[in-house]
């Protein structure tokens, strides 16, 4: 039997890499002679950068960049072996993880530490960037990350602006003057996890902006002030945006990486298939077993499990491990998956349900393979 374990992360419990180990060891201890393929996923959002990179090989270092609260954060950053390529996770500068919950508020989050990553990787002499876009803080529209690279912003009265989320209401004229022209000379490829337009009742304040710390009362205005911000900036400039689907991705960094340095965008999970060889891979899987922390009608719009699914042979069950269901889900059976199968075991305080993430996937994973040993081979 051959089976092949693709998941994604379980955000803010495990990564990729210690999900699929998770699930390994509980089919192993079921199927111990089974022909096992272990690929973390990644669809754009946090561990894009390990899974790329662990397509090509290639040197990962540490750089220090202005993190979501204007403090320094090291942030990892990507090269290939030729060096001709940088690979960026938007969430190592900015990511969800590096503010506290208690201080989680996109008005103040900046995504200025991922223009310093661009610069970085300009500077080292890359050719091409590819970077990934989920998992953020921030929900600025790019304007920290535009900041970083030599745009400015002014209020009405010509006061500079600074980079956060809060600046997008106060937006009146920029300046490109000191935009880098370093950006002519390199390609970028936004790897995004979601195709969610900028603004609307689907765009990035409305469906992402809750989890990030905007309160019910506070979307309809963030919205507004996002779709004011790329009106004002797309004149300057003469691109529109807004409307392309994943444009929304990272709280608006997929439009301002496309209206502030001329990238192009492409599903993330599309992306790192195409690099990890996944199709060739499961061209003759018995069990292919995708999974996230969350499952829920979101996941059928470019994340990595529905992604990971379309691999896998007619004749190959796939099964969903995830931390929990949400609303939707069921759209999933429409997408290739035959069964979704949540970790949690009971009501607990959030703490020990993330503490025992291994533990709950690897007896899920155990569970699900009892319940297929005799129907399938061994």
């Amino acid at each position: 039997m051959k089976v092949v374990i693709l998941p994604d992360s379980f955000k803010e419990s495990l990564d990729a890499a210690q999900v699929a180990s998770a699930i390994h060891k509980g089919f192993a201890s079921v199927f111990p002679k089974a022909e096992y393929h272990l690929l973390p996923l990644a669809d754009g959002g946090e561990g894009t950068v390990q899974a790329l990179i662990a397509s090509n090989g290639g040197i990962v270092e540490s750089v220090s960049v202005t993190g979501p609260l204007n403090e320094p954060v090291m942030a990892k950053i990507a090269f290939s072996i030729d060096e001709k390529t940088a690979f960026i996770e938007m969430a190592e500068a900015c990511g969800l993880h590096l503010v506290p919950l208690e201080k989680r508020n996109p008005l103040h989050t900046t995504s200025y530490g991922v223009g310093e990553l661009i610069l970085y990787a300009i500077n080292r002499g890359v050719s091409e960037l590819i970077i990934g876009v989920g998992g953020s803080s921030t929900n600025d529209g790019g304007i920290g990350m535009a900041s970083a690279l030599g745009y400015e912003f002014y209020d009405k009265l010509g006061n500079k602006l600074s980079g956060n989320g809060q600046a997008l209401f106060k937006v009146s004229s920029m300046s490109d003057t000191n935009r880098s022209l370093k950006l002519n000379d390199v390609k970028i490829t936004i790897a995004a996890d979601v195709v969610n337009p900028l603004t609307g009742e689907n765009g990035a304040t409305f469906i992402f902006g809750p989890q990030k710390g905007l309160t019910k009362s506070q979307l309809p205005e963030m919205d507004i002030a996002m779709g004011n911000f790329f009106r004002i900036a797309g004149h300057v400039i003469g691109k529109e945006v807004s409307q392309i689907p994943g444009s929304g991705a990272g709280g608006g960094m997929g439009a301002g990486l496309m209206l502030f340095a001329n990238a192009s965008i492409k599903k993330g999970i599309e992306l790192v298939l195409e690099q990890l060889k996944v199709k060739e891979i499961c061209k003759d899987a018995d069990l292919v077993i995708v999974g996230e922390g969350r499952m829920d009608g979101q996941t059928a719009f470019g994340k990595a499990p529905v992604g990971a699914a379309s691999c896998a042979p007619p004749t190959a069950k796939v099964i969903a491990i995830c931390g929990s269901i949400g609303n939707g889900s069921e759209e999933l059976y429409k997408h290739g998956i035959d069964a979704i199968f949540p970790t949690i075991p009971a009501i607990l305080p959030i703490e020990e349900i993330m503490n025992n993430a291994f533990e709950n996937i690897e007896r899920t994973a155990r569970n699900i393979a009892v319940l297929l040993k005799g129907n399938i081979g061994s």
